[in-house]
Order: structure tokens, then C-alpha cells, then sequence
């Protein structure tokens, strides 16, 4: 698997990262969402609930909004690179996300040591902060020459098994 995460050693304080991918929330992705989570929220389900609601229309979960900020986060930031998300320690909504909002990631790095990472936040094409996630994270140290990146078999030794079907 190709390597496009930053190592550990990268990830130095004040790095900003704004994020290539970005995503317009479609209303299937509210409902998906939403139903596979069991969340029976009519705000994000019911139209006419949701207009007679202060935001006059369906909401988009705010699970799936941070769960699309992170997953956007990850090909400049984690791919390949990462050990573990370790938790968050904040995650605020500042602002409603709508079905066909577009989201664009931004990353600031606020602080690292051997356990901690940064925080993404996420913004709409309105130019509004709609998430923002301080998480940690545990990230590979860049590999020491002749050892084998993170996930791959050192030389001499096989892989993995594939998988058959």
C-alpha cells in the first residue's frame, strides 16, 4: 500500500495542511448514515418536522459530518502512517451542516509528543466553521533505513497470507 501520511517526525507544530478532497453532503448520505446508526432524530429525517424546525430544513448528523472530516483528513495526513485514533478530546459544532453544503478540511498541528497528533477542523463552502475535533493520534516513526515500512514484511520474511475466496 503506498505511503501518502505524514510520519510522526513531519508533524511539527504550526503545520497547516489544507486537505485536496472535498465532499458536497448529499441527502443519502444523511439517511445512510443516520439509519445504520439507529438514530430516529427527525431533524435529520423528516422533512416537514425539520421545516417547522429554527433550521426550516433537514439537518445533516453530526456524526457523519466529523466522521467526514477525519476520513478527509486522511490522504495527506494518516494514510499508511498511522497506528491508531486514540480518542478526541473536543468536538464542537459551531455551525449547522445542510444537505449539498460542500466540506473542505483544514489540519493544524497544535502539538505533538510519541501519543499526540492535531486537530482537523472542517469548513463549508459558506466559510463557516461546521466541525472542529481535537483528536490524538498514534503515528509510525519514520523507518530507520533497511527496516521495512510500517505493515510491510521485512526482507527475507513472507507476508501476509492472501486472502482467498
Amino acid at each position: 500500500m503506498p505511503v501518502s501520511g505524514l510520519w510522526f517526525e513531519q508533524l511539527e507544530v504550526g503545520l497547516r495542511v489544507q486537505h485536496a478532497t472535498t465532499r458536497t453532503v448529499t441527502e443519502t448520505d444523511n439517511v445512510l448514515f443516520t439509519t445504520m446508526t439507529m438514530n430516529p432524530q427527525p431533524l435529520h429525517l423528516d422533512a416537514e418536522f425539520a421545516a417547522r424546525s429554527q433550521y426550516g430544513q433537514i439537518l445533516v448528523n453530526s456524526m457523519f459530518t466529523v466522521a467526514l472530516v477525519i476520513g478527509l483528513a486522511v490522504p495527506e495526513l494518516t494514510l499508511g502512517t498511522t497506528v491508531a485514533n486514540l480518542g478526541f478530546s473536543r468536538v464542537d459544532f459551531p455551525a449547522p451542516v445542510f444537505i449539498g453544503d460542500t466540506i473542505h478540511v483544514v489540519t493544524d498541528v497544535i502539538e505533538t509528543r510519541r501519543s499526540r497528533s492535531r486537530p482537523g477542523t472542517g469548513i463549508d463552502q459558506r466559510d463557516e466553521t461546521v466541525c472542529l475535533a481535537v483528536r490524538a493520534a498514534m503515528m509510525h516513526c519514520r523507518p530507520e533505513p533497511g527496516r521495512p515500512e510500517p505493515g510491510r514484511p521485512e526482507p527475507g520474511r513472507p507476508g501476509p497470507e492472501p486472502e482467498r475466496s
